[in-house]
């Protein structure tokens, strides 16, 4: 054997060595502590092979100093997110590894499970993209954090507001042999899909997509409370991102808002980032809906993450300030830019709801709504999908998020 191969198997061992250590770093048993969320008292939790073996409540003695300033809650439960520091789901560079690296910055804002999320694009752009995803979803190192996906588009309205910042170009009418060379692409991972119940073809294309198993919510519309009524009898079961998508002008009394307020089979996703909508509205939406029946989600753009400034997407200029995306010459909003987290911490100072309800808000319900019963939950059996974090100056701050019990961000 010449010198080289020897030093060439070395390195090969040398490699193998590292990787088993790396692994051996995460425990297959672990125990945590800290204040459970839905009543603020201590408690133990063990791990065992990814899942939660045990949840004990702990006397005050048992509970150090650290310990009392933490709070433990299950994983924060992303439905519908459009890119992460400068990942976009629906971008023309998308590849493999910028699903990892958003990933990664995703748990570091507490999400364990997440839809990736395109919006109206070419035919062409989202067979690739989802083609793209659906090899993210069964990657080792990420896979575990990735449900599905949320399709939102091409199927909306093209009316001007009602479409939002969605190009009319892209917008089409419901096509459901389309929609299957999509699912096809997705590797039958599309578990959302957003329709304008107005636009012709909506209504059995909603029937359809629930016969096989696909989410529906209406989105980006203008439907007649008649119209809503139909796309929900034919099964739409979620308004996406209630409050936003629709014009700024629009009649008082026949709008798409009430309808979809009023209708009990709909649980409203809002974006609740103190800028999508107002406080008061957060709060109308919380009184009616009730924490049982609301979703959160951030519906935050690429940018979101990055340094505030100008920045160029498909032919347009964004303006990223700290806190949300605009159009500059329009000043007005063109996308969200703060995590889910964010907005778990404006519901409990908007509504003075409790941690617990916030918490199922942004875990519990599109956990529930999505059939994901391994997750959204602390409890003995489910997937060990946790985070913990401490609430400073009113603002949730990720100290640490475990992913089928692997730790895979820690502050420290």
């Amino acid at each position: 054997m010449s010198k080289f191969s020897k030093y060439f198997l070395f390195f090969l061992f040398f490699q193998l060595i590292c990787t088993m250590t790396s692994f051996a770093d995460q425990p297959s048993e672990q125990t945590i502590k800290g204040l459970f969320y839905r009543d603020c008292e201590p408690v133990e939790i063990k791990i065992a092979d990814g899942r939660i073996a045990k949840i004990r409540h702990l006397p005050g003695e048992e509970v150090d100093t650290e310990e009392s300033d933490t709070y433990v809650a299950p994983g924060l439960v992303e439905v519908q997110i459009n890119g992460y520091m400068g990942v976009d789901f629906s971008g023309e560079d998308l590849t493999l590894d910028g699903v990892r690296e958003a990933t990664r910055e995703l748990w570091k804002a507490g999400i364990t499970t997440y839809l990736p999320t395109l919006i109206s694009q070419s035919h062409e752009r989202l067979k690739g993209n989802f083609t793209i995803l659906s090899q993210a979803m069964d990657d080792s190192e990420i896979g575990a954090s990735i449900a599905g996906f949320h399709l939102e588009g091409p199927y909306i309205s093209p009316e001007e507001g009602f479409r939002g910042a969605h190009l009319k170009k892209y917008i089409r009418k419901p096509d459901w042999e389309e929609f299957m060379e999509y699912q096809q692409a997705a590797d039958n991972g599309i578990k959302l899909v957003a329709v304008a119940p107005e636009v012709e073809g909506a209504i059995p294309f909603v029937r359809r997509c629930v016969e096989s198993g696909v989410e529906v919510t209406l989105a980006h519309h203008n439907g007649s409370a008649e119209e809503i009524k139909e796309a929900v009898d034919a099964g739409a079961s979620m308004s996406n991102h209630l409050g936003n998508g629709c014009a700024n002008m629009i009649h008082r009394h026949n709008n798409p808002l009430w309808p979809q307020m009023a209708d009990d089979r709909l649980t409203p996703s809002i974006i609740a980032d103190g800028y999508h909508l107002t406080r008061e509205e957060v709060r109308t939406f919380y009184k009616v809906k009730g924490a049982d029946n609301l979703i959160l989600v951030s519906d935050a753009l690429d940018l979101a993450g990055l340094p505030p400034g100008k920045y160029e997407r498909g032919g347009r200029t964004l303006q990223l300030t700290e806190n949300v995306v605009k159009f500059p010459d329009q000043n007005v909003l063109a996308g969200a830019a703060s995590p889910i987290s964010k907005c778990v911490s404006n519901m409990l100072e908007f509504t003075r709801c409790s941690l617990k309800d916030a918490i199922q808000m942004a875990s519990t319900n599109p956990a529930r709504q999505f059939d994901l019963d391994e997750i959204g939950e602390i409890s003995q059996g489910k997937r060990a999908d946790l985070i913990l974090f401490t609430m400073e100056e009113g603002e949730m701050i990720i100290q640490k998020t475990i992913v089928a019990g692997k730790v895979v961000y820690s502050k420290e």
